[in-house]
């Protein structure tokens, strides 16, 4: 039993269709292409205090390649920065610098403590009156990197880390956080 041509012809336009859908057209939310942009073109403030400041420099080596993960523009101005890598002791002299850098910063801004003295304050934090107990009294941080100086492979972890943060917010409570209230 052989089928007439028009019932053969209508399946095969719907298989070419369903071809050339799948290829072109991507479907997915405001969210998703937002996050993916935001977390692929991380912009780090090039802002060492201390000696972690060593192992920052680094990890923006050829060897640790940076660029891989979307984060190896180093930025020398808070204006052009959407990641401010706090490294290295903060001493209370320095806090009032920290704070108005990171409210100079683009919108939205994250923070990474790298060092046990960004953390809190590390092995001065007994006995030297002059130091911070934490960067996190002064500005909020979003991730923390342990370590004495931390190894460059901790900072990347700790990149990654916050892009998977980055992945899981929604553009609008990013919004809403950054301006208070949304802008259209």
């Amino acid at each position: 039993m052989t089928l007439p041509l028009d019932a053969v012809q209508p399946k095969i336009q719907e298989t070419q269709l369903d071809d050339i859908l799948g290829q072109n057209i991507l479907l997915t939310t405001v969210d998703r292409v937002a996050n993916w942009a935001r977390y692929s073109a991380i912009w780090p403030f090039t802002f060492g205090l201390a000696c972690c400041a060593i192992e920052m420099m680094a990890v923006g080596s050829p060897r640790y390649d940076l660029d891989r993960f979307g984060a190896g523009v180093f930025r020398a101005t808070p204006r052009q920065a959407d990641l401010m890598i706090v490294a290295g002791t903060v001493t209370i002299k320095m806090a009032e610098r920290v704070r108005r850098l990171y409210e100079q910063m683009c919108e939205p801004r994250y923070v990474i403590s790298m060092g046990s003295c960004a953390t809190h304050g590390g092995p001065y934090w007994q006995y030297g009156y002059h130091v911070l107990k934490g960067v996190d009294r002064v500005i909020p941080v979003d991730v923390y990197v342990p370590g004495c100086p931390p190894r460059p492979e901790a900072l990347i972890q700790g990149i990654l880390m916050l892009q998977e943060k980055i992945r899981k917010e929604s553009i609008t409570k990013v919004l809403f956080k950054s301006h208070g209230q949304l802008h259209g």
